[in-house]
């Protein structure tokens, strides 16, 4: 049993330095991830709400994507996206295939959020759980100094782990709605340019 318990403890001893080596993975990606959250808010801010505005009080389908410049439309899957979807020679399945497109975007770029969400705390958990051994020991033997170094690296992981976490958990919510209103616009253009396809045909003289 001693050998077991032992062999239980060096494994889970051994486990804290990769596990903080990925905290701070995680937290430089946590970083990146927020600084790219900043951008695609100001890139939305500029786009997005311009073409809502246009649908909402046109009722049209029609965007024109000359007022958007280069960069825009290579930074915003949602304007390339409508830019596909309004190219006259679409067929419906064509149309479903783009939607189908953009949601595997749309969660590609969520899955970033939620694997901060998950594994910021997961493994902030185990940050804090490991040292607790050690610092056990160095309680029971009266070496307070290393008790206290390592309650030291367990409060540290757990606050980075929260971190990772938080930033994971804020960015996913707010992009979650983005992507579900980028939704809505797209299937109301699919549902419009069908319609309007099949009145014209219906409209359209036969020969």
């Amino acid at each position: 049993m001693d050998i077991i318990t032992n062999t239980l403890y060096w494994l889970s001893t051994g486990l804290l330095v990769p596990v903080i080596v990925l905290l701070l993975i995680f937290f430089v990606k946590a970083l990146f991830l927020g600084g790219s959250f900043y951008g695609q808010f100001i890139n939305r801010n500029k786009t997005n709400h311009e073409i809502k505005k246009l649908i909402n009080t046109s009722g049209s389908v029609e965007v024109d994507m000359t007022q958007f410049s280069k960069k825009q439309c290579e930074e915003n899957e949602l304007i390339q996206t409508i830019g596909d979807l309004q190219q006259k020679d679409c067929n419906q399945a064509y149309l479903n295939k783009l939607i189908g497109d953009y949601e595997i975007i749309a969660d590609r770029d969520l899955g970033k959020s939620k694997t901060l969400t998950k594994l910021g705390p997961m493994l902030g958990l185990m940050g804090t759980l490991i040292p607790m051994g050690p610092a056990l020991v160095g309680l029971a033997t009266g070496d307070v100094s290393s008790m206290a170094s390592n309650m030291q690296v367990a409060f540290a992981t757990t606050v980075i782990g929260i971190f990772i976490g938080a930033v994971g958990f804020i960015t996913l919510q707010i992009k979650q709605r983005w992507y579900a209103d980028d939704m809505n616009t797209l299937e109301f253009m699919v549902d419009t340019i069908i319609e309007n396809r099949f009145s014209e045909s219906k409209e359209s003289p036969i020969k």
